[in-house]
């Protein structure tokens, strides 16, 4: 592929797409960077070392939410400055390095200017999603950094280039366009478009393209994210002036590499996934659909929702059988048919009737219950809001509303699955396309590429 100008420097246009929390780090970034494209590292809640290089365990003190939400940030911080520092040692001077981060997550313009200001000089752009990142404009302009706001749609960045963008044109590096159907992790499905049928992304991303090139933006790339494998699948893209100047992201085949830092039965794993097995839920704490894959993990939580009946505090229309729930056997109202089925999965040991913001209860088994509840009190505000918990970044400290049982604390699973390396137990982030490590000869025998071998065979078209 021919080079592009990404970040203020002529680099091959081949982006390795940011996975947190750790999964995309200093050491993969700087590899990806080294070899002639852009690599970036994840500033969700990062890693960091101490003087011996050892990793730093995360664990909080403090006795309130807010309190441990003040050590989470501090953590964050310091993680990103040490991947940063990392990364740009790697690279030796090639390449770009980008930091991703989450608009929704916690603390998000107290890390950026944490850790701008802490490796300054040694991030070159900055990828923000998971919601409507209008302030990384200004926050990136302030340290002489590109921005890249990842979008699904012409309209969503059409509203953050009015709101925004349009007072820092000259630090705007790129668009990433992420296909809400076809990328790993969380992405930007609207509750308008059907998850079942995914869309063909030419047509979007020429739509984000008129509505840049109306603005004045004809020269700055538009970043494909999600569903990209082989480059040859993509050629007519390169030169098609209906897209281009266009840039492709790599999430998933990053993944396994040497220098990816997820376990060995992560990486065996993916070599064996069928097509199908990367599963688009809505499960996430965050509200937004994620893909992942299925495994023990997801099961449990499709099927903590399917034990679920509407209740009233009081009898009302078809809702007027009595039905008792918790240990103190306090009595809820529900449809005859719901009681039946409530019945049979206490029977079954899903004793434990949990409610949920939405006037439903759940039924899980005792332990369960009671890691939930844990789950829910331990929160570290990780989030700016989380549904699981009900933690919000106010001064309440509360959405207020009711804590879901039907989620789960995305900290807590994302932190065990980089270092524990329990594949089944915990969510596994994934684009759709994984199926394809088993498929593609260049794996064949279980081969796990260096970082530099992977992008040489994406120059290949292959």
């Amino acid at each position: 592929m021919p080079p592009l100008v990404i970040s203020g420097k002529e680099v091959a246009p081949l982006v390795e797409g940011g996975k947190g929390i750790a999964v995309s780090n200093g050491e993969s970034s700087g590899a990806w960077a080294a070899a002639g494209g852009v690599g970036t590292f994840s500033g969700v809640n990062a890693d960091s070392y101490d003087e011996n290089g050892k990793l730093i365990p995360v664990t909080y003190h403090g006795r309130t939410r807010r309190d441990r939400h003040e050590e989470l940030l501090a953590y964050a911080i310091q993680g990103g400055i040490a991947q940063a520092r990392i990364a740009h040692d790697m690279a030796g001077g090639e390449g770009r390095i980008h930091m991703n981060v989450l608009w929704e997550m916690a603390g998000a313009e107290r890390v950026l200017h944490g850790v701008l200001g802490g490796a300054r000089g040694l991030i070159h752009g900055v990828t923000c999603g998971a919601g409507m990142p209008y302030k990384i404009a200004q926050i990136s302009a302030e340290y002489g950094v590109y921005y890249y706001p990842i979008v699904s749609s012409a309209r969503a960045f059409r509203a953050l280039w009015k709101r925004s963008y349009n007072k820092f044109p000259e630090w705007l590096g790129g668009v990433v366009y992420e296909d809400p159907w076809r990328a790993g992790g969380h992405n930007g499905l609207s509750n308008s478009e059907d998850p079942n049928v995914p869309e063909d992304p030419r047509p979007r991303v020429a739509e984000l393209r008129t509505v840049m090139n109306e603005l004045g933006l004809n020269t700055v790339p538009i970043v494909m994210a999600g569903g990209v494998w082989f480059l040859r699948d993509w050629a007519d893209w390169i030169d098609d002036p209906a897209v281009a100047p266009v840039a492709f992201q790599f999430g998933t085949r990053p993944l396994l590499t040497q220098e990816s830092p997820i376990s060995e039965e992560w990486k065996r794993r993916l070599l064996g996934l069928e097509e199908g097995d990367v599963f688009l839920n809505k499960f996430s704490p965050t509200g937004f659909y994620s893909s992942a894959v299925r495994n023990l993990f997801l099961k449990e939580l499709k099927e903590r929702s399917d034990r679920q009946i509407a209740f009233l505090e009081e009898p009302v229309g078809e809702l007027h059988e009595e039905f008792k729930i918790g240990a103190r056997g306090r009595i809820i109202y529900v449809t005859a048919a719901d009681k039946e089925r409530a019945e049979k999965w206490t029977a079954a040991g899903f004793t434990d009737g949990l409610r949920t913001p939405d006037s439903t209860v759940i039924f899980v088994a005792p332990e369960k219950g009671k890691q939930i509840q844990t789950d829910q009190s331990e929160c570290m505000g990780c989030l700016s809001q989380c549904q699981f918990s009900n933690w919000a970044q106010n001064e309440a400290g509360t959405t207020g509303r009711r804590p879901d049982p039907r989620s789960y604390c995305i900290q807590k699973t994302l932190q065990d699955i980089v270092h524990d390396g329990t594949v089944d137990d915990q969510l596994m982030f994934a684009g759709h396309n994984a199926y394809k490590f088993k498929d593609d000869p260049y794996y064949s025998n279980g081969f796990i590429p260096t970082v530099k071998e992977l992008i040489d065979q994406l120059h290949t078209g292959n």
